[in-house]
């Protein structure tokens, strides 16, 4: 793919990245208000979204600054990441319903 592909394909990692935050931060709003028991199971799954998302974050920026060629071979795993949190966000927000 060329460097127009890899800068679209950036772009849309980041306009996801900033939806997922915005949910995220809807999610740490109903935690607060929840109830003492409650609160910690929202808060701990909360981290968890958390440590997901900045970890992909690191491997947007990673694709960001990698070489033509390298950046597919990252791509794949990025995707898997991608997907795995989707779904965490998808079972969070079920939970906190």
């Amino acid at each position: 793919m060329n460097k127009e592909k890899r800068d679209a394909y950036i772009a849309k990692l980041n306009a996801t990245l900033d939806a997922w935050n915005a949910e995220i931060e809807r999610l740490s709003a109903r935690a607060r208000q929840a109830e003492a028991d409650t609160r910690i199971e929202y808060q701990k799954q909360i981290e968890k979204l958390k440590q997901k998302r900045t970890e992909i974050q690191q491997k947007v920026t990673e694709i960001g600054r990698s070489g033509e060629g390298a950046w597919e071979d990252l791509k794949s795993g990025l995707d898997l990441a991608w997907e795995a949190m989707n779904e965490a966000l998808k079972s969070a927000a079920a939970r906190f319903k």
